[in-house]
C-alpha cells in the first residue's frame, strides 16, 4: 500500500489542477458559448487535461511503463483511445472525419508508438533514431494543421483542442513512458523558487530585448508614448490561451524533448566542443540564409544572435560545473527555435525569438519543468498587452 502512495498523490495533484482549470473553463465559456457546446465539451476537457497533468509525472509514467512492458495490445491502447476520442468529438458536431487533413491524425498518434515499440530500447543515451522519430513526428504537426482541430468548446474558447492535446499526450506516452526519456518534466507543480526564477528571467529578458527592439524600431510605445501597466480580465484570458495553446506545446517540443535529449546525447559523447563548433557553423549558415531571404533590413541580425548565443554557451560550459553539454544544447535549441519562427515574416523577430528560446531553455534547465518554461513563454507573449507595447512584425 505504501508503494502506491506516490502514485495516488500524483493522481490527486493532477486532479486538483484539472479541477481548477475546469472552473476557469466554465467561467470563460459561460454566456459566450451555447450551453450544449459547453456541456458536450466538458467531459472531453476534464478527461484530456487530467491525462495531460498526470501522464508526465514520474510516478505515473513509471507505473504505466511497468503495466505495458511486453504487452503490445496494451501499448497500442493509448493511441487507439485518443484517436477514438478525437474522431468521436468531431463526429458529435457533425464534422466529416475524412475531410481535409484528418487522415493525418492516425499517423501522428500511432507513428512514435510503433517506432519505440519496435525499437525496444530504453537506455539513457538518446540515439539518432530518437531524433529522427522526433523530427518525423513533430514536423507534420507544425507544418500541417489538422482541420477541424476539435476546439474546446467547438467554436473555440482559448482552451486548445482535442487534436493538440492528443498530440502532446502521445508525445509524452511514446518518448517518456515507452522510450524512457527521463527528466522531461511535463507536469504542473508549484514551487516558490521556480516561480521566482521564472519572474526574474522574464523581467531581465524583456528589459534586454526591449532595448534592442526599441533601437531597431521593432517595438514601440502606444500613441501617447507612455507605458501602460494593465492587468485585466482580457489580459488574463489571453495569457491563459497562450499558455495552453502555444506555450505548453512549443516548450514540450523544444525544451522538454529536444533540449533535454540533445543535452543527454552531448554528455554521453563527452566532447561538447565538437558539438558546439558544428552547431555554430551549421546554424550560423542557416541563419544567414534565412535572414537574407526575408524582407526588411538587418538581414544579418539572426546570424549575429546565433554567434553571440554560442559564445555565451562556450563561456558557460568552461566556467560552470554543470553537466557537460548543457549550455551547448541550450544554444542549439534556442537558435533552432528562433529559425522556426521565420514564418512570422520578420528578420528581427527571428533573432529575438532565438534570445527568447535561450530564456525559456534556461528556466527549463533551472526548474527541470516544462510548465515553468511555458509560463515564461506566455508571460513574454502577453507582455506587450501588459505594458502597452506595439510590435512591428
Amino acid at each position: 500500500m505504501a508503494a502506491q502512495s506516490p502514485f495516488r498523490k500524483s493522481l490527486l495533484k493532477g486532479g486538483i489542477y484539472t479541477g481548477l482549470l475546469s472552473v476557469l473553463f466554465v467561467i470563460k465559456t459561460s454566456g459566450v458559448d451555447p450551453a450544449p457546446d459547453i456541456f458536450m465539451a466538458l467531459p472531453f476537457f476534464v478527461s484530456l487535461y487530467f491525462l495531460l497533468f498526470t501522464m508526465g509525472r514520474p510516478e505515473v509514467s513509471d507505473w504505466l511503463s511497468h503495466k505495458i512492458k511486453g504487452e503490445l495490445r496494451v501499448l497500442f491502447l493509448c493511441p487507439l483511445l485518443l484517436a477514438l476520442v478525437y474522431f468521436g468529438y468531431i463526429g458529435m458536431h457533425d464534422q466529416n472525419p475524412l475531410q481535409d487533413t484528418l487522415l493525418l491524425v492516425p499517423y501522428l498518434l500511432f507513428f512514435p508508438v510503433l517506432v519505440f515499440a519496435a525499437k525496444r530500447y530504453t537506455g539513457e543515451k538518446p540515439d539518432w533514431l530518437d531524433f529522427a522519430t522526433f523530427l518525423l513526428f513533430f514536423l507534420p504537426v507544425t507544418v500541417i494543421d489538422a482541420s477541424p482541430p476539435g476546439n474546446l468548446p467547438v467554436n473555440g474558447g482559448g482552451f486548445d483542442s482535442v487534436y493538440r492535446i492528443s498530440v502532446m499526450l502521445i508525445a509524452i506516452f511514446s518518448f517518456v513512458t515507452i522510450r524512457n526519456i527521463r527528466e522531461v518534466g511535463f507536469y504542473p507543480v508549484f514551487k516558490w523558487k521556480s516561480v521566482f526564477t521564472t519572474l526574474w528571467v522574464w523581467l531581465v529578458f524583456y528589459v534586454f530585448v526591449f532595448v534592442i527592439a526599441y533601437l531597431v524600431n521593432f517595438i514601440k510605445l502606444k500613441d501617447d508614448h507612455t507605458f501602460h501597466f494593465v492587468i485585466s480580465a482580457g489580459v488574463f484570458w489571453k495569457f491563459l490561451s497562450v499558455f495552453l495553446h502555444t506555450a505548453l506545446f512549443e516548450e514540450l517540443v523544444f525544451r522538454g524533448l529536444l533540449q533535454n535529449m540533445l543535452a543527454k546525447r552531448i554528455a554521453w559523447s563527452g566532447g561538447w566542443k565538437v558539438w558546439l563548433l558544428t552547431g555554430l557553423l551549421a546554424l550560423t549558415a542557416m541563419s544567414l540564409v534565412v535572414g537574407y531571404t526575408m524582407n526588411g533590413n538587418l538581414k544579418w541580425f539572426p546570424a549575429v544572435v546565433t554567434v553571440l548565443l554560442f559564445a555565451a554557451a562556450f563561456g558557460l560550459e568552461i566556467k560552470s560545473g554543470a553537466r557537460v553539454g548543457t549550455y551547448t544544447a541550450l544554444a542549439v535549441t534556442s537558435v533552432v527555435f528562433g529559425l522556426a519562427h521565420a514564418h512570422a515574416g520578420s528578420v528581427i523577430f527571428v533573432g529575438l525569438a532565438a534570445i527568447g528560446g535561450w530564456a525559456y531553455g534556461y528556466v527549463y534547465y533551472k526548474t527541470k519543468n516544462v510548465f515553468y518554461a511555458a509560463l515564461l513563454h506566455a508571460l513574454v507573449n502577453t507582455t506587450p498587452l501588459i505594458f502597452g507595447l506595439e510590435l512591428a512584425k
